[in-house]
Order: structure tokens, then sequence, then C-alpha cells
């Protein structure tokens, strides 16, 4: 088991292209068209801390699906990927968990963070660790929002000369935080991430004839594959939500990554992202781009 899917991915074929968005017209989710949406929403829930990993050997197409790695509300809620099969192919759905803990133990975790060294300017070094990803911690304080991006935090050598004394110190201790992170949410008894909308990442199906796939599957959602959210990678992307995303949410619970999926008369490569509470469409999706 894994704490982090997105880390599975690092033995797959890579490229580090980042998404990026088109100009366009709203609405239009033809082939080739933009994503430019506008979903209305609740209002926007705080976040106040968030851990996510950034760059790295991951291949282009699975950047705009990554989940942050922790995420804090200031209304109490925590939201985390739990563990995964180390299986291949992989469940079609992340394991997204929920814990509610309050606003004051939020209030806490922020203070543990900045004690733990989550300051802007801090100094982590740079290590001699080629194609590792960093790791960006932002936390929300009462003077403004802090933020560090520490690379290869995870991977580089204590006796790694590229480093100080201090900057191994400064490492250790974040890396502890983080830690300590992980065990009180697996320790607050999560459970399963019910998200109001799905945004659907479709790309053309490749069929690559070990039929690990399965069978095709009807789309039993809107009609694929949205507009483009990356035109050069031909990634397109569409938002459900409502009665639309349930259906997709119970098809996808029983497929796999691999699963081929009818729509419009033709097969697509299909992964799916959660949308957390602050995000309201396929558009928010290109901030990790």
């Amino acid at each position: 088991m894994n704490r982090n899917r997105g880390l599975l991915t690092a033995a797959v074929p890579l490229l580090l292209l980042g998404a990026c968005a088109q100009p366009g017209a709203a609405g239009d989710t033809t082939p080739g068209a933009p994503v430019v949406e506008s979903t209305t929403a609740s209002a926007d829930p705080q976040v106040a801390l968030r851990v996510e990993y950034r760059g790295g050997f991951v291949p282009a197409e699975f950047i705009p699906s990554r989940l942050p790695r922790f995420i804090a509300y200031a209304d109490g809620r925590l939201l985390s990927e739990g563990p995964v099969p180390l299986i291949y192919p992989g469940k079609a759905l992340p394991n997204v968990q929920e814990v509610r803990v309050g606003p004051e133990r939020v209030r806490e975790l922020i203070a543990e963070a900045v004690a733990a060294g989550v300051k802007t300017g801090a100094d982590f070094g740079m290590p001699g660790v080629a194609d590792a990803p960093s790791t960006r911690i932002a936390v929300v304080t009462a003077g403004g929002e802090q933020v560090v991006e520490v690379m290869a935090l995870n991977e580089a050598r204590p006796d790694d000369g590229a480093l100080t004394k201090e900057q191994n110190a400064a490492r250790k201790r974040l890396a502890g935080f983080l830690g300590e992170l992980d065990s009180a949410f697996t320790g607050s008894a999560p459970k399963r991430y019910q998200p109001e909308r799905v945004a659907v990442l479709a790309q053309p199906y490749q069929d690559t004839g070990d039929g690990l796939g399965g069978d095709p599957v009807r789309w039993p959602g809107p009609e694929l594959p949205g507009g483009y959210l990356n035109e050069q990678l031909k990634i397109n992307c569409l938002t459900v939500e409502g009665t639309a995303k349930d259906a997709v949410w119970a098809a996808a619970d029983k497929a796999n990554e691999r699963t081929p999926w009818e729509s419009a008369g033709k097969k697509w490569q299909v992964r799916f992202r959660p949308l957390l509470p602050e995000e309201t469409g396929c558009d928010s999706l290109l901030r990790q781009a």
C-alpha cells in the first residue's frame, strides 16, 4: 500500500510537459475547443494548509489530475489521498479521504507548520538530486500566507555535500511535521470523500493489446471528450455534477485506469479527478501546470 498515489506513476514512460489553457468560448465542449467553464459554486471554502508535490519525473498527462498530499480547511475539514493497492492497472477512482477535526485543531496545525519551518524565505537548500519532485507547503496565518517549496525533501541524503548542517536540520523538522500530519489523519477514522463535482479528463483510447482494460464500457455521462485542457497533449476535460456525477461515479467505481469508455462512437481513456471543495471545474486544475 502507498499513501500517495501520485508517486506511483514514476514507472510509466515519462514526459515533463505541463497543462496550459487555451482561449475560447465558454460552454464549447467540442474536441479542440478550450476549457472555459462558468460553474456556479457556493462560497469558496478557505484553505488553511495545503501540502502538494510539484514537478518531478511524472507523465505530463497525469499532472492535471494530481491531488494534494494533504489539505486543511478553516472549518475543520481535512482531505488526503489514502492508501491504494499496488496493482496494475489501478482503480479508476482515487482514494480521497476526509476527516473532521474542528477549526481549533486546524489552527493548531497551522502553528505546528510554522514551528516546523513553514515561513516564506526559509532556507532548505538545493540537494544534488535530479528529477525528484518538490514539496510545496502553504499555510494561512494571521500575518499572511507563508509558503515554502523544498526540492527532494524525501529523496536527499543526509550526507549530501550540497546541503549544510542547518539545511539538513530544517529538512528533518519539516519531514517530521509531514509525518505527524499523516499520523493525525489516519488516526482520525477517515471516511471516503464524496465530491459535489468530478473533473473527467479524456484522451483517445490507445489499445496496447494486453486486454488489461477489459471490455469497453458505455459512458454514462455527458458526451466525451469535453473541451481542451491541454491541446498539445490532446487532453480534454469536462465537469460532471448532480445526477450526471452520480452516474459517472458509480460506473467509475467498478472500472480501472485502463478501462475503455465508449462515447460519441469512439473509445476514450479517462482519468477521474474528484474536485476539492474550493474547486469549481476543469479550469481549477490549471493551477497545477
